[in-house]
């Protein structure tokens, strides 16, 4: 199977639930978690890290295939320069604390979205990160970092039209499989499942295209104290849903 098909494969219509392979989540929360206990917006931060670690550790000991993390939007830009550089940080600090515990684990990094805006020294850090578990199969964490989904449908349709520029490709051939070749998430199956925490119920600009046929989840739960428990009470409603994917 190449990876655009791999991409574009949803189950049947009608078949029944087991485990979702792929888990993208929009970890919202952090700062509400921080203020609710008089604390300042980078220790929900931190929490949030701490919540990361462990959810990857449960995906896996899950079943979980592919677990994406919507760590860093390119709208984030907007906020203080302060609370940036806490983020920047901490995702430093993510790489340095847990690099040697996935590669053991078997997780491959992968990250989604124009990280190379980055300051060089987190840019290089990321990419020794990618290329030290490019081998590892056991299981994919996706990291999105200064991701927009919208963004990512630009770039991809500028790709698409520079190959069609070049005769490389006809505007006929283009359709579903040549899209995901091209998008940041190619090679990768798309999300069954989107849980975003919170309450919030929106997709904040993830995953737009990928997420077509998804599962949406939205908890009330604070990212901060998201946990295993929470991660297998998703699946759990996953399991009981049935997914058409426009069928009968």
């Amino acid at each position: 199977m190449t990876s655009a098909s791999a991409s574009a494969a949803q189950p049947a219509p009608g078949e029944g639930n087991g485990a979702p392979r792929h888990v993208a989540i929009i970890m919202d929360g952090n700062g509400r978690w921080a203020k609710a206990r008089h604390l300042p917006r980078v220790a929900g931060h931190r929490r949030g890290v701490e919540a990361a670690r462990a959810i990857v550790r449960a995906a896996g000991e899950l079943g979980i295939g592919v677990l994406t993390l919507y760590a860093f939007s390119s709208e984030n830009w907007r906020r203080p320069a302060s609370e940036i550089s806490d983020l920047m940080s901490l995702m430093r600090r993510f790489i340095l604390s847990d690099l040697d515990e996935l590669a053991r684990a078997g997780v491959r990094l992968r990250v989604i979205g124009d990280y190379r805006a980055f300051e060089p020294e987190l840019v290089r850090m990321i990419d020794g990160a990618i290329e030290r578990t490019a081998a590892n199969r056991r299981q994919t964490l996706v990291v999105a970092l200064n991701y927009g989904a919208q963004d990512e449908l630009v770039r991809a349709a500028r790709a698409l039209a520079a190959q069609v520029g070049a005769g490389a490709l006809a505007p006929e051939a283009i359709d579903v499989a040549a899209v995901n070749t091209v998008l940041d998430t190619a090679g990768l199956p798309p999300p069954d499942l989107v849980i975003r925490t919170s309450g919030e119920r929106r997709l904040s600009n993830f995953l737009l295209w990928q997420a077509a046929y998804a599962e949406l989840l939205f908890v009330d739960t604070l990212w901060p104290d998201f946990d295993k428990a929470a991660l297998a009470a998703a699946i759990a409603d996953f399991r009981q849903r049935e997914r058409r994917f426009g069928g009968l």
